[in-house]
């Protein structure tokens, strides 16, 4: 396995560009909207911590409860998502062997990397979503973290999945985006956003 195809590798490196991003963020700007529907960018920021310690509760042996509802941070963003990626990071190479598999509530028998490839999508969509709400390049993002993603996300997010934010619904329906857009232009239209609508931040 190269450093490329290991998930924990990938993980880090999603996790590393997205603190990259938090750090570019000024809380002047925590108001402003994002292409996450009903989330302005404090909110958004304040999903990733949510994030990451919901999928540290996976990767010690635990079920997350992803429909608890998160507390909105106003301060302090990049020391707590980086404390948290490191406690995630840990979590994870204490967890051993990925090759396996797991029994995941609703979903059945997974592989065992299956939490940490749904981790690494996380990060990476709203990654370009955090860099599109705030005037950051998206250019210098990591294309394989985005490559990995998105084919985890087409065998992953259902058709069911998607629908009305008013019916509980966490995705919309895909943009169609060329095949020969940037990597994270197709993962973004695949989740749901619109690569080519104006840009939020002004």
């Amino acid at each position: 396995m190269t450093a490329t195809e290991d998930p924990i590798d990938l993980l880090a490196r999603a996790l590393a560009q997205t603190a990259g991003l938090i750090d570019g963020v000024g809380v002047e700007l925590a108001g402003h909207p994002t292409p996450c529907r009903s989330w302005d960018v404090g909110m958004l920021i304040s999903h990733l911590l949510h994030d990451v310690r919901q999928f540290t509760v996976r990767a010690e042996g635990g079920r997350p409860d992803w429909s608890q509802p998160f507390e909105r941070v106003e301060n302090d963003w990049l020391h707590a998502f980086e404390a948290g990626a490191e406690e995630l990071m840990d979590a994870w190479r204490a967890a051993g062997d990925l090759s396996g598999t797991i029994e995941v509530p609703g979903m059945g028998m997974l592989p065992a990397r299956f939490p940490v490839d749904q981790a690494i999508a996380e990060f990476a969509v709203h990654a370009w979503d955090l860099a599109r709400a705030t005037g950051q390049s998206t250019d210098g993002l990591d294309h394989e973290v985005a490559l990995a993603s998105l084919a985890w996300a087409r065998g992953a997010l259902k058709p069911e999945f998607r629908g009305p934010e008013e019916e509980s619904h966490s995705f919309g329906p895909e943009v169609a985006v060329p095949e020969d857009a940037p990597p994270y232009d197709r993962l973004a239209g695949f989740f749901g956003r619109d690569p080519g609508a104006a840009p939020l931040h002004v």
